[in-house]
């Protein structure tokens, strides 16, 4: 981006005046001091620490100017400053006016499972005939949204938006922030059930992010999903189904696997044979929402096919990685939920392998009072006659013990208090062989990424 600051003020309905700062230029925007680069400006945001606290520390890494919430007395002097009744509003209103000048269509893309991956997916194929900005990382709530908007090169023609929800009411939000030409919704699970009770309220909150969608705007769902079937029945924007199903508008078959790689045809183009370098198919669901969504954008799907086979994914979401002494791992470790871990234990059992199979799983967090009962559930998804050992970690994985111990007697299984990571990482550097597998599966909040790291650190065997 690069505006002035009279147009910022502008944008986000300053209420001072400072003449002799009209003309400063700023290039991007940061509400981290860190990682604020020369010709930034600062969004100071109220959270867990005042972010006002910290101009100083982004004057020093080079920001020209700083919003500032004006019920704050002490306002830096001799330094732009443009003052708002709300910072985060503020950030929000840019994003919006910038939105609008720059004008690309936007996709928004959200989903229980999934939404990162699939999100990946979309814009490397639109990258094959537009420019295309993307979410990075997890920059998928009210503040992420506003950030990835304002990432925009000046030249972008198409934005892919994840969207994330954690309540009622935040995709509406963002939908609205947005206005999408296009929404997807990969699926419907149980993450985040702790809030909202039930699948169907999920359902409805995952709805929301057709509420900013254009009379003309297109709705891409996984059409295998009863909930989502019956909610888009009231929609009148036109709709592009996804799935397994044959009913689909755009369904797969002929599904294979290999240790790394996933393949399907579709029954669009049966003649054409689509490869996605990961494992599950899961993965080959999100595949089909990317493909949709190349489909109304027109991408040959010549193009779309070498774009999937080559895509760039944002890590530790199913990527395959190497241990210090060379046994394959399987990194899932940012999110975790009952569906998620179903679909990844499937595809990790069928696996070709020389040696053994391990697999690590950690708490699924965010399921409330039925957190206990969903541990217990994937007892049913664990084959013992294809994993060896399973190592479980955090308070809710006894009751998955404990249903082990009923249903697969003879199944080595071992359990850790969440403190106690440095104990499994060692116990598993013991034991894994160069032609082992070993699956590390759980919620962010469990930081299995520090087991990961152990295992990698040749200097920790």
């Amino acid at each position: 981006m690069k505006m002035q600051l009279a147009e910022i003020a502008h944008a986000v309905g300053a209420i001072n005046d400072f003449e002799e700062w009209r003309s400063v230029s700023v290039t991007s925007v940061a509400f981290d001091s860190r990682h604020l680069q020369p010709g930034g400006l600062f969004i100071p945001l109220t959270g867990e620490q005042d972010g006002h606290k910290f101009v100083q520390s982004a004057i020093d890494h080079g920001a020209v100017a700083t919003l500032w919430a004006r019920d704050l007395a002490t306002a830096p002097v001799d330094f732009p400053v443009i003052q708002v009744a709300d910072s985060l509003k503020a950030l929000q209103d840019l994003a919006q006016y910038y939105l609008s000048k720059i004008n690309p269509r936007v996709v928004a893309v959200t989903g229980s499972n999934g939404k990162t991956t699939t999100k990946d997916m979309i814009a490397a194929i639109l990258s094959t005939q537009f420019n295309v900005t993307k979410t990075h990382a997890n920059f998928n709530n009210e503040i992420g949204v506003p950030m990835t908007v304002l990432s925009m090169e000046p030249n972008t023609e198409m934005l892919v938006v994840e969207m994330g929800m954690d309540r009622p009411g935040q995709l509406d939000f963002l939908s609205k922030l947005v206005s999408p030409d296009l929404a997807v919704i990969t699926m419907i699970g149980e993450a985040h059930i702790e809030f909202f009770g039930t699948r169907d309220r999920i359902a409805d909150a995952k709805m929301e992010i057709t509420h900013g969608l254009s009379d003309d705007g297109i709705f891409v769902y996984n059409g295998d999903e009863p909930l989502l079937q019956e909610r888009a029945a009231d929609l009148t924007q036109r709709q592009v189904t996804f799935g397994q199903a044959a009913t689909n508008d755009l369904a797969a078959t002929d599904i294979q696997g290999t240790a790394t790689a996933t393949t399907f045809t579709t029954n669009q183009w049966p003649d054409l044979t689509f490869t996605i370098p990961m494992i599950g198919t899961y993965n080959v669901n999100n595949a089909l929402a990317a493909l949709a969504v190349g489909n109304v954008y027109r991408i040959r799907p010549e193009s779309a096919q070498k774009a999937l086979q080559n895509v760039p994914l944002t890590e530790n979401r199913a990527e395959w990685l190497q241990s210090a002494n060379g046994a394959a791992i399987l990194s899932d470790v940012y999110n975790s939920n009952p569906t998620a871990v179903k679909e990844v234990l499937a595809a990790f059992s069928k696996t070709p392998v020389t040696g053994k199979r391990y697999v690590v799983l950690g708490d699924m967090l965010e399921l409330g009072d039925q957190a206990d009962a969903m541990h217990a559930g994937l007892a049913s998804a664990i084959d013992p006659t294809a994993i060896s050992h399973v190592y479980l970690v955090g308070p809710h994985m006894v009751a998955l013990q404990q249903a082990l111990a009923q249903q697969a007697p003879d199944l080595a299984v071992t359990h850790y208090e969440s403190a106690d990571l440095a104990a499994l990482s060692a116990d598993l550097q013991t034991i894994l062989t160069p032609a082992d597998q070993i699956l590390l599966k759980g919620s962010h909040g469990i930081h299995l990424e520090q087991v990961l790291a152990a295992l990698q650190d040749s200097s920790e065997k």
